[in-house]
């Protein structure tokens, strides 16, 4: 009885845990999008993941001990994994965000929540024995793309819809891939490695992944103002150093599925506040656009799913 109580107590921190993180990352959208006019999307994010990395390095010194021993080798695989993914993802979606609007990405990143049950059908990418994706993750991908036309495309594209996606919208789009791919990372992970060890080793491998590919965005500026300086305090502390170490417990708690689903409310928590600090506001082409983002994942989420026997009778008949 004291388990299942213990369980279940962890499991609603882990949930009410993870929403306050939810709610920081929408919260950052238009913060990054205002201190991009001082800084180059690259500098900032490598700024952003070292001042990350010196604070979770600090307060998790402890945990890393032992680990460059035979016994810490799969602690760094999984960090080195999902520092990649991670780093991939920011990067694609800083510079993302300099081509188009803070909702407009929020909710372009939202369907990551899409993308994980279907890359889950990938073999080898899924946990042996979690439910495949059914005909609800294939229709709600179907209806995010419908979603993702309206939402950033404008009346009258035609046949020539995907010309309507600007390069903004196209690199938010590899950003949710990547995210996707790091959520499943950190699934996979938590049954081996602890969340303060975790989200210290990825937070470090993806500053390194950010240093090495720093070039590739041009000449780094990075102007130290006031908003520049409030956007890397709120990003590095609370979005990145607070937000990855509760994420990586709280995948310790909840499936995959449950992480998603939650993390539906992100690109909701970013147009209100786009719309409150920066009076962003969506047309109404826009806003059917985000509606039929919002119901693709909540369809992927709550539908149906493929038993793994059923999907295994399915793949090999």
């Amino acid at each position: 009885m004291r388990a299942s109580r213990s369980s279940r107590s962890g499991q609603l921190s882990a949930h009410l845990m993870l929403i306050g993180v939810v709610l920081v990352w929408g919260a950052t959208f238009p913060v990054v999008k205002a201190a991009l006019a001082y800084a180059t999307p690259l500098a900032f994010n490598l700024v952003r993941m070292a001042i990350a990395t010196v604070v979770l390095a600090a307060l998790n010194h402890k945990s890393l001990r032992g680990l460059f021993t035979v016994e810490g080798r799969p602690a760094l695989a999984f960090g080195l994994a999902a520092g990649i993914f991670m780093a991939l993802g920011y990067q694609l979606q800083t510079v993302g965000l300099k081509y188009t609007t803070p909702s407009k990405s929020g909710f372009i990143t939202g369907l990551v929540v899409v993308l994980v049950p279907l890359l889950s059908a990938v073999p080898g990418i899924a946990h042996a024995g979690d439910p495949r994706p059914g005909w609800a993750a294939f229709a709600g991908a179907g209806l995010g793309f419908a979603g993702l036309v309206l939402l950033t495309t404008p009346v009258g594209s035609g046949a020539d819809v995907l010309r309507g996606l600007g390069i903004g919208e196209w690199l938010t789009l590899g950003c949710a891939v990547a995210f996707a791919l790091h959520l499943l990372t950190l699934a996979r992970a938590a049954a081996h490695v602890g969340a303060r060890l975790l989200g210290t080793l990825q937070v470090g491998f993806c500053t390194l992944v950010m240093l090495v590919t720093l070039p590739l965005g041009g000449r780094p500026a990075l102007h130290m103002n006031l908003i520049v300086a409030g956007a890397l305090a709120i990003t590095a502390l609370l979005g990145t150093a607070v937000a990855f170490t509760v994420q990586s417990y709280a995948q310790q708690h909840l499936p995959p599925t449950h992480t998603a689903l939650i993390l539906t409310l992100e690109p909701v928590f970013a147009w209100l506040t786009s719309l409150l600090f920066l009076g962003e506001r969506l047309g109404r082409r826009s806003l059917a656009g985000a509606a039929l983002i919002l119901a693709g994942i909540l369809l992927a989420e709550l539908g149906p799913k493929m038993p793994p026997e059923q999907a295994n009778f399915a793949a090999n008949p």
